[in-house]
């Protein structure tokens, strides 16, 4: 066979063997971890920093609009928006960075650069964090069961591939349907409109019928594919499938959350790390909002609010928050000057220059602020932190070393983040881990 046989050289096949051999012994080095799993919580076009976690009723009607009364909490500097009053008084258990920055106001290579920590550009498209993660806590550092290590709630966000050049075996597996719906259908684990019965008894009779199977039964090179389709049916039909049946909860818990896709969502989101899983998103639409900005703030921040908050206390009562981060923010902020003028009738736009996102669990201590914006919230004041810090605070405390070696297809050397001085940085965030 020459060079070129099979579609692929001889140097290809000889570079990814050695990048795949170097993943394993640098998987094999890592630091102790303190978090086990991570919940992020993506909201999904940009939420207002200014109407979230870092108001500003000061600044004016021009950049607080109806929302001049922010709730005071028992965190030294912390003030929420005044529809936050659940998360306010769960202060104590998580940190908001009021700094964040990385001045890009695109969606797509926004939500790149805060999904991954690189910056835009060059032929490689790098893992994001979650896929990171399933490649250091997945399969191939001895992950045991059916449920896969990278789950998404419910849909991917398609600015992306979130594999990279890891490839396809590190994509989040997309649950699709509603959560909050009386029957949860998940994609491939629970077929809309038929019961559990039903999918028994399709087993049995597509059992009957497979006597191919049947009359091979002891030949090896079925073997895998026997096991593949047990392990699907245990998924369906045995405990795995069964996280996702929220019909196991009380009605009151399910209530506390909220009745409602992000809330239900959350609920999930709990199961699964509570289950083992790595990583988890719950992708959070609607925070895009160009138009009619105040409006939608009134619909989506009470949902994040009780879905947030209950989700931080069931964790903690259950003893999960300490091996548990969770993360909450989107690829940027608003713009702090409202847009009055028509056609925007009352919205914000992007603003990549200065941002808040929420830390919880997992080694992140609570109850601190990080960094602060200015009086108007337009600029970064003090202790910018950007998204290769966050991500490598988050590596760190589940025990990923930021400068481990990814298997690159080429056999490159490619580190899980940029080394110091590549990109724009602000240090670590030891003063809450």
């Amino acid at each position: 066979m020459g060079d070129q046989g099979c579609g692929i050289s001889r140097r290809e096949l000889l570079c990814m063997g050695a990048a795949l051999a170097t993943g394993a012994a640098a998987r094999a080095a890592q630091p102790e971890a303190k978090a086990r799993s991570v919940i992020q919580i993506w909201l999904w076009g940009g939420p207002a920093h200014l109407d979230t976690f870092d108001p500003k009723p000061e600044a004016g009607n021009d950049y607080c609009g109806p929302f001049t009364n922010p709730i005071s909490t028992k965190v030294d500097g912390l003030r929420l928006c005044e529809l936050l009053p659940l998360l306010a008084q769960q202060a104590h258990r998580y940190s908001v960075i009021r700094s964040m920055t990385h001045g890009i106001n695109a969606h797509e290579t926004a939500s790149y650069v805060v999904q991954t920590g690189r910056m835009p550009g060059g032929r490689d498209v790098f893992p994001c964090v979650g896929a990171v993660v399933s490649y250091f806590k997945g399969y191939n550092a001895g992950y045991r069961g059916l449920l896969p290590p990278y789950i998404v709630l419910t849909e991917p966000q398609g600015r992306f591939s979130e594999a990279g050049f890891l490839g396809s075996r590190y994509k989040p597996f997309a649950t699709g349907g509603n959560p909050a719906a009386p029957r949860f259908a998940v994609e491939g684990i629970v077929a809309p409109g038929i019961s559990d019965g039903q999918q028994k008894a399709r087993r049995e009779y597509l059992k009957r019928l497979d006597v191919l199977s049947q009359a091979m039964s002891q030949d090896p090179q079925l073997s895998g594919f026997r096991e593949a389709g047990e392990q699907a049916y245990d998924l369906i039909l045995g405990d795995a499938g069964k996280v996702f049946d929220l019909s196991q909860e009380k009605e009151q818990v399910r209530e506390a959350y909220g009745r409602n896709v992000f809330g239900q969502s959350c609920l999930v989101a709990r199961r699964l790390v509570e289950r083992g899983v790595p990583y988890v998103t719950i992708n959070y639409r609607g925070w895009d909002t160009h138009k009619q900005h105040f409006q939608a703030m009134r619909r989506l921040l009470p949902e994040l609010d009780r879905g947030l908050a209950t989700l931080l206390e069931d964790l903690d009562q259950r003893g999960l928050l300490k091996t548990t981060i969770v993360w909450c923010g989107g690829e940027f902020g608003r713009t702090p000057r409202v847009l009055w003028e028509p056609p925007w009738n009352g919205g914000r736009g992007h603003w990549g220059n200065v941002f808040s996102v929420l830390v919880a669990g997992g080694g992140f201590r609570g109850g601190c602020v990080v960094g602060s914006s200015d009086a108007k919230g337009e600029e970064v004041k003090d202790r910018p932190v950007y998204p290769v810090d966050l991500i490598a605070s988050i590596y760190t405390l589940l025990g990923i070393d930021p400068q481990a070696r990814l298997p690159h297809p080429l056999g490159q050397d490619v580190k899980v983040l940029p080394a110091p001085g590549e990109v724009p940085s602000g240090g670590i965030l030891r003063e809450i881990m």
